[in-house]
């Protein structure tokens, strides 16, 4: 059974959403960087991928213009958002600096 969205977000881990497009080349890119990154996090953070195309009315909400567009949420409420691809060390730094995991 799949969990909602806003099941997901509003959980008590730090969430980081990529929403991507397949035919999209940066998002291609950037799935090895955020393995990479959950590799370091583990359980701490939980990472959603959501594919533009078939949840277009969850990307209009959160106005997805471009894709790869992440966005960070804690406690339900989004953080950060930025467009483009992050190197790990960046997305680390961001998950960091917003949620205050040590990684």
């Amino acid at each position: 059974m799949k969990s909602s969205f806003n099941d997901i977000i509003n959980s008590e881990k730090v969430v980081l959403v990529d929403f991507f497009a397949t035919w999209c080349g940066p998002c291609q890119a950037l799935m090895p960087i955020l393995k990479d990154v959950k590799d370091e996090v583990g359980d701490a953070v939980k990472i959603v991928k959501i594919d533009i195309d078939k949840n277009n009315p969850l990307a209009m909400k959160y106005q997805v213009r471009s894709v790869p567009t992440m966005l960070l949420f804690v406690d339900g409420e989004p953080k950060w958002r930025q467009s483009g691809v992050l190197q790990k060390k960046d997305v680390l730094n961001v998950i960091q600096t917003h949620s205050g995991i040590t990684v």
